[in-house]
């Protein structure tokens, strides 16, 4: 854990937060400590808005360009690049099931989020937002070119008769530090484009959008 915050330059004050942040549910459950869930929680909410806030000082044209770039940085694939670019995986702390099966992207993106909880909670908004620029931005232009299938579902769709696509989350299975989802990709609320499976509903959502995709070729006017 030193090793990670000295690599951050991080002044810290409160190094429990951190280890709490790379706490997977699966080791505090078998050492009986808190996991990183609620510093996730946090995370993501300031990793969101310290996206909106440099976009906006970017000044792109419009706020539909604001919103797609902001959803590309923040997704998961794309918060898993930046963890990989500080070797976070490697300090992350697994129960022993997990530690045989390796992190997957979830848990690496989640310990992510929760990092950004912990410095926030410790150092506050003018640290965490330098270590935003440090370790985000100077990757932004690689998580912007990363493929989003329900992005681009949705402009397919809109560029044809404006119908609406809705995403559900069908089936849910797995203990609480391993699930699998399983989403439906719906026109206008009932009738089903696509479906897919993620360890994440993120991941399930964009699996169906892409299978949708791969069908391709609807002539939206005459489904009903």
């Amino acid at each position: 854990m030193k090793d990670l915050l000295k690599k951050l330059n991080l002044l810290y004050k409160d190094e429990s937060l951190y280890i709490q942040a790379l706490t997977h549910a699966s080791y505090a459950h078998e050492n009986n400590l808190d996991n990183n869930q609620k510093l996730e929680f946090l995370g993501d909410a300031v990793i969101e808005l310290l996206t909106s806030d440099y976009l906006y000082q970017k000044d792109l044209a419009d706020e539909g360009e604001l919103t797609k770039r902001r959803a590309q940085a923040v997704r998961e694939e794309a918060l898993v690049i930046y963890a990989e670019k500080i070797d976070l995986k490697t300090h992350l702390l697994l129960g022993r099931g997990e530690q045989i099966r390796g992190a997957n992207e979830a848990m690496i993106a989640d310990a992510f989020e929760a990092l950004f909880g912990a410095v926030y909670m410790d150092l506050g908004y003018e640290e965490v937002k330098h270590l935003f620029k440090k370790i985000v931005v100077p990757y932004l232009n690689l998580v912007w070119g990363i493929k989003d299938y329900k992005s681009t579902l949705q402009e397919y769709i809109q560029s044809g008769d404006k119908r609406n696509i809705s995403y559900h989350i069908t089936k849910e299975t797995g203990p609480s530090h391993d699930k699998k989802f399983v989403a439906e990709v719906r026109l206008d609320g009932n009738i089903i484009l696509g479906t897919g499976s993620g360890k994440t509903k993120k991941e399930a959502e964009q699996n169906a959008a892409n299978e949708a995709l791969k069908k391709g070729n609807y002539d939206f006017k005459t489904i009903i």
